[in-house]
């Protein structure tokens, strides 16, 4: 699947993504990369993306990835996600990068890193484990 269809997937899936206008630059069965734009209604006090924005983005990058591995034809349900947030990400655009850990089995684990579109620097990262929901 090509990232502009997994995009599709993402904004049928989940509403808030095409509210967002979040882009999808990249997606392969072992890792993904989101865009999230800048959106002032996503700021928070301090002119910085909302860490429940960022956090939605983390999730929605790891489905990319569990996506772009099925055919787009992934269930799985979020189960655990910790957010360590290093520091701001100003007000956008943010990138987010998922890579999967472990997909294999009923338990999925990842990673992703989440940075200002202008940087290198990781400004949240985020681990998260995922459960295969049998159809």
């Amino acid at each position: 699947m090509n990232p502009a269809e997994i995009e599709a997937i993402i904004h049928r899936g989940v509403p808030l993504a095409a509210a967002w206008g979040v882009r999808v630059l990249a997606a392969a069965p072992e890792e993904a990369q989101l865009e999230l734009p800048h959106n002032p209604s996503l700021l928070r006090p301090g002119n910085t993306v909302s860490g429940p924005a960022i956090m939605g983005l983390a999730d929605m990058a790891m489905w990319a990835v569990l996506l772009a591995g099925s055919a787009g034809r992934d269930e799985s349900l979020t189960a655990n996600m910790h957010v360590n947030f290093l520091r701001t990400c100003g007000p956008g655009p943010i990138i987010a990068t998922a890579r999967l850990i472990k997909g294999q089995g009923r338990s999925i684990f990842g990673e992703i890193a989440v940075r200002r579109a202008d940087s290198a620097e990781v400004a949240v990262h985020v681990t998260t484990s995922w459960v295969r929901v049998a159809p």
